[in-house]
């Protein structure tokens, strides 16, 4: 299943961000919930919950049915966690 969807989102769905300076990463597939990141503009885009119904869940589910859902993964890098660990340390 996770090949079916990394399939299409790389040929439907990350084009269409790609658009708006965005991109996707297919995070895990699991019980035909869906997992994502959002990246680039799209990541920090106050529009991420409609581009998460009406273009990745919609065209999953127009290729592949049986998805019920997609969630949104919010995790932050590693080197953002660093960085702040550097400023905090700094203010003791």
């Amino acid at each position: 299943m996770f090949e079916e969807v990394q399939k299409v989102i790389d040929t439907k769905i990350r084009p269409k961000l790609m658009k708006h300076y965005g991109d996707i990463k297919l995070i895990g597939v699991k019980d035909q919930i869906v997992e994502v990141k959002l990246l680039g503009a799209c990541g920090s885009c106050p529009s991420a919950k409609i581009t998460l119904e009406e273009i990745v869940l919609a065209d999953l589910q127009e290729e592949i049915p049986t998805i019920k859902e997609v969630h949104l993964v919010h995790e932050m890098s590693q080197d953002l966690i660093d960085m702040a660990k550097k400023i905090l340390n700094k203010k003791r």
